[in-house]
């Protein structure tokens, strides 16, 4: 068997999805290269159309990054400059990054215990005249609830490619960030929508407020996407599913393996972006595990030097998950060995 200290590659290596479609990658690169048609053209479209009805939604507007498409979303929905945003506590920093950006307060809530996704009941808590929106989030690919407070929602599916098809809300996110269960080239994202009206005024705000007819009706930036993008990213598109269902199946054997770790908490529509325990002593754990692994993340967004000044209520979950989370190597490209040589040291582990 392959000792866990064989896994040289390191946590993630995105070299091993490259040798595995050379030849299809620059294929799309070439064909777009050849059609001259570099931003907004045939392989957006086509993207746009396929990714919708992956997601179960009616439309899909691909944008510039996953930042991107949750800021374009909180816009069109309604936030504006000094409109409060409820976000989780225990997030990735963009979540956060994006409601600033169009100068919206994030307000961050406490996350449940078992999943670390948005608690339903401290959102509630904290929502007051100013609250524009709610953002959940869906945690390493895992679903979180979506709170019903009389607001728009706008979900961060960031981790969550294939986890939460179908309308529930307003608006969902995505990002097509390399290491991403669909993950691209460089940075990409997209907001997927049954809204048509939403999704028209996306389209307008990604591209300077520029209609069909040439006149600016909208004050806005550019958050286009990349033809090369969308050309990669719908050949991967085709790999999802079954990326999912190998995450999945890594994520069962280690689980079987180390029954007695702090798992998040299970789903049965968790994608499994990362495979994530909790330990209360994470550095010892990490250096007698012996494989690589990662931590996602070790603060709480609050904690961050930019976000303190946003903390408005205690987050004590959400510190929690900081002080406690580690990620496991959980990716489709891992061989059987490879998956063995983790899913043993988890139980050495343990067993110690």
């Amino acid at each position: 068997m392959l000792s866990p200290a064989g896994l040289n590659r390191g946590f993630l290596d995105l070299r091993r999805i490259a040798e595995g479609e050379r030849e299809a990658v620059a294929e799309a690169v070439m064909r777009v290269l050849a059609s001259g048609r570099l931003v907004l053209g045939p392989e957006l479209e086509a993207f746009e159309e396929e990714f919708a009805r992956f997601t179960g939604q009616r439309h899909c507007v691909a944008v510039s990054s996953g930042a991107s498409a949750l800021a374009l979303a909180l816009t069109a929905v309604g936030v504006r400059p000094g409109d409060e945003v409820l976000v989780p506590a225990f997030t990735a920093v963009p979540s956060a990054a994006a409601v600033c950006s169009i100068g919206a307060v994030p307000v961050f809530v406490d996350v449940r215990p078992g999943t670390g996704t948005m608690d339903p009941a401290a959102a509630a808590e904290a929502r007051r005249s100013r609250t524009r929106a709610v953002m959940p989030v869906h945690l390493y690919g895992r679903p979180s609830e979506v709170p019903d407070l009389g607001i728009p929602v706008v979900e961060d599916a960031a981790h969550a490619h294939g986890a939460v098809d179908g309308s529930r809300s307003a608006a969902v996110a995505y990002s097509f960030y390399p290491t991403k269960n669909l993950g691209g080239v460089g940075d990409g994202g997209a907001v997927v929508t049954d809204d048509g009206a939403l999704a028209a005024e996306i389209r307008l705000l990604r591209s300077h407020g520029i209609g069909r007819d040439q006149r600016a009706v909208r004050v806005a930036m550019n958050a286009r996407m990349s033809e090369i993008e969308a050309a990669v990213l719908r050949h991967r598109l085709q790999r999802v599913r079954a990326g999912n269902a190998r995450r999945q199946a890594i994520a069962g054997r280690y689980r079987e393996a180390a029954p007695g770790l702090r798992w998040q908490a299970p789903h049965p529509d968790h994608v499994y972006h990362l495979c994530v325990a909790r330990h209360p002593d994470r550095d010892a754990f990490r250096a007698a595990l012996g494989a690589p692994s990662a931590v996602h993340y070790r603060l709480a967004v609050p904690d961050h030097p930019a976000y303190r000044r946003f903390l408005r209520h205690a987050c004590p979950e959400a510190r929690a998950w900081a002080a406690e989370c580690v990620s496991l190597p959980c990716h489709p490209a891992m061989t059987d060995d490879e998956v063995d040589a983790v899913a043993g040291a988890l139980a050495a582990v343990e067993v110690r």
